[in-house]
C-alpha cells in the first residue's frame, strides 16, 4: 500500500501535473489542511476537484486558513478526516484540522482542550488497528516541524501530549510553511511537507515489516 500526503495548498494546485504518477499510483491521496486562502466551500470544491483527477481516494481537513463551511463540505464528500478516523486495510487513519490560537485569528482555531477531544473521537474509530497515521493540521509543539522564523516554537501542546500518550506510528502536519522538515517524538515519525507550491510531500509505503515514510520535494 502507498500514501501519498501534502497540505497548505491555498488554492494553488499547479504542482498536482508533476505529481501525476505518484498521485495516480497511490492507494490514498491525504491533504493535511489549508485547502483554501480564506475562502470557504467553493473553492475547497475547486482543489478537491482537481486532485480528483488524478485519485478519487481522498482524504482532507480544514485547515485554520479554511473557513468552517470546509468542514460541512468534506463531511458531505465522506471525506473529512477531522475529529474523524477512517479504516484501509489495517490502517486507521485520523485527523483534527484547523490549528491552535494564533495571534491573526484565522478563520478556524481551537482550545488546545478542544484539539485533544477531536483528536480522541477520530482515534476511537480507529483504536483496534494495527498501524496508525495521525493527522493534524498543527505541528506538536518543540519539534523541528513547529519553528516559525523568529525561533519560537508555535506547535500545539495537545498534539505532542497526544503523540506521546497513543504512540500512533506516523504524524502528518502542515500549517508552518518555514518549517518543512522531519523529527521524532519517542518511536512516532512527524512530518511537514510545507506550503505545496513549494513542492513539499509524503509518501509512505506499507511493508509486511511495517509503515516507512520519507518527506520528499519536487525538483
Amino acid at each position: 500500500m502507498k500514501i501519498i500526503a501534502f497540505g497548505d495548498i491555498h488554492e494553488d494546485s499547479g504542482n498536482l501535473r508533476l505529481l501525476k504518477s505518484e498521485l495516480e499510483n497511490a492507494d490514498i491521496v491525504i491533504v493535511t489542511g489549508d485547502l483554501t486562502n480564506y475562502n470557504g466551500k467553493n473553492e475547497a470544491g475547486k482543489v478537491i476537484g482537481e486532485i480528483m483527477k488524478y485519485n478519487e481516494n481522498i482524504l482532507a481537513q480544514l485547515g485554520n486558513l479554511d473557513q468552517p463551511e470546509v468542514n460541512d463540505f468534506l463531511d458531505e464528500k465522506g471525506i473529512n478526516l477531522h475529529r474523524n478516523g477512517f479504516i484501509w486495510d489495517d490502517i486507521g487513519i485520523f485527523g483534527v484540522g484547523g490549528s491552535n490560537p494564533t495571534p491573526f485569528r484565522t478563520p478556524t482555531e481551537f482550545s488546545e482542550s478542544e484539539i485533544e477531544t477531536f483528536l480522541l473521537e477520530g482515534l476511537e474509530k480507529v483504536r483496534e488497528t494495527k498501524f496508525k497515521i495521525m493527522v493534524p493540521h498543527v505541528p506538536p509543539k518543540d519539534t523541528k516541524i513547529d519553528v516559525i522564523t523568529t525561533g519560537a516554537h508555535v506547535g500545539s501542546q495537545s498534539v505532542r501530549d497526544f503523540i506521546l500518550r497513543h504512540k500512533p506510528d506516523i504524524s502528518l502536519s502542515g500549517h508552518i510553511h518555514e518549517a518543512r522538515g522531519t523529527d521524532k517524538i519517542e518511536g512516532t515519525l512527524i512530518f511537514n511537507a510545507g506550503m505545496f507550491r513549494e513542492g513539499g510531500y509524503v509518501i509512505i509505503t506499507k511493508k509486511s515489516e511495517g509503515l516507512s515514510a520519507e518527506l520528499k520535494i519536487l525538483p
